[in-house]
């Protein structure tokens, strides 16, 4: 048993609904479900402990991973690694960001071609960028990216990303996501020439040519476009300039055909997915705002539960919480004076208070031979009174 008043099995349900809905429907779908009512502050009260100790749980990971650096685990042949941050609203009205590390499995996808990410793996925390990377350890240790055969660093381009590839994997193929570089294109053909179609046209030609063919074919059509004609030659420059400054440290990230003839991904949609499902579909939403201290525990929840790995989570929590309530009810070893003092027998203490004397026994008998006689009140005061006769 755990401490409370609910069974382990009915803690776990109550956690697991807590991750996953609001705190005043978890407590009503437990109700439902098991015929147990709790209140929602008791949902809200006992998923964010729960999600409090797995997270403690996962920073002592990353704390002996790193202090005892054991062996890592087999990492599959190509395997893809994606770091992002999304916004998350708190009660003072301020916005913090919320890092998230996904990682997957890369096989081959239901197209000819393509790839996709399979066993998808999730780490969130809400703290700064050299604190997630250490923090982070723990689950690239887990999914053996150490020992992967080829490693595709795919992110946005943030600066704290790629310290994120230095730090765990500096030998990982790094990929610009491909949406964020084409999205660029569409931006500075929008400068030049408005909504008109030849913009239009531009750009989805450019978007083809970053795919299949040469990143420097790309900067070199971007250097060349018309901005003295645009209606706004200022605003064209600045934005041309803008785009160029982006994409060009960013060459050798850009190589696509490349990557994808390597059969590597050349899209972090691994972990904007893991932004929408595992933090903004519980954290955000209009309206929700969260202590700062209790972001961290959903989200350890959020990334065990998204990552299909509930029963081992809860299987942590669980035994955290009992050796934490077992601790608490152990007493406190004696000193060596107590235990002297102990080991000498306390006088046996008599009580003041004399012995009651026996009663004098007075009237007659009520039991005989273990029978009821006519003096037992229960025959002068009978529960139950026979029916009156019938009259005729």
């Amino acid at each position: 048993m755990l401490p409370g008043a609910l069974t382990p099995t009915l803690q776990a349900h109550l956690s697991r609904l807590g991750a996953r809905l609001s705190f005043a429907e978890a407590a009503a779908e437990l109700g439902h479900l098991k015929g147990v009512r709790v209140a929602a502050s008791t949902a809200r009260r006992r998923t964010e402990a729960d999600g409090a100790v797995y997270a403690a749980r996962q920073d002592a990971e990353a704390a002996r991973v790193l202090a005892e650096a054991p062996p890592p685990r087999r990492g599959p042949a190509v395997q893809q690694v994606s770091v992002d941050g999304a916004m998350v609203g708190l009660t003072d009205g301020s916005w913090r960001e919320v890092r998230t590390l996904a990682i997957g499995t890369v096989v081959p996808g239901r197209q000819p071609g393509t790839v996709r990410c399979a066993e998808g793996s999730y780490f969130a925390r809400m703290c700064d960028a050299a604190t997630f990377i250490t923090l982070a350890t723990g689950e690239m240790h887990r999914r053996g990216v150490e020992t992967a055969g080829v490693v595709a660093l795919v992110a946005d381009g943030a600066d704290w990303e790629q310290t994120f590839g230095d730090s765990h994997c500096p030998e990982a193929v790094r990929i610009l996501d491909f949406p964020h570089g084409a999205q660029r294109l569409g931006d500075v053909a929008e400068a030049v020439w408005g909504t008109q179609e030849t913009g239009q046209t531009w750009a989805a030609g450019q978007r083809q040519e970053l795919r299949d063919g040469t990143p420097e074919a790309v900067l070199a059509a971007i250097q060349a476009l018309p901005v003295a004609e645009a209606r706004d030659v200022a605003e064209a420059g600045r934005v041309q300039a803008a785009v160029l400054g982006y994409l060009e440290p960013r060459l050798e990230q850009m190589r696509y055909a490349a990557f994808r003839a390597q059969g590597l991904p050349i899209g972090s949609g691994l972990v904007e997915s893991a932004n929408r499902h595992v933090v903004k579909a519980r954290l955000g939403g209009a309206g929700r705002r969260w202590a700062e201290t209790n972001v961290t525990p959903l989200l350890a929840l959020r990334g065990a539960l998204c990552s299909e790995r509930w029963d081992e989570a809860w299987a942590a929590i669980a035994e955290t919480r009992r050796d934490h309530a077992g601790r608490a009810r152990r007493p406190a070893a004696p000193s060596a004076a107590a235990a002297a003092a102990a080991s000498v027998a306390a006088p046996h203490r008599r009580s003041c208070l004399p012995a009651s004397p026996a009663l004098p026994r007075s009237g007659p008998k009520t039991i005989v031979n273990g029978r009821p006689t006519a003096r037992h009140p229960w025959k002068r005061f009978p529960a139950v009174h026979p029916p009156p006769p019938a009259k005729l």
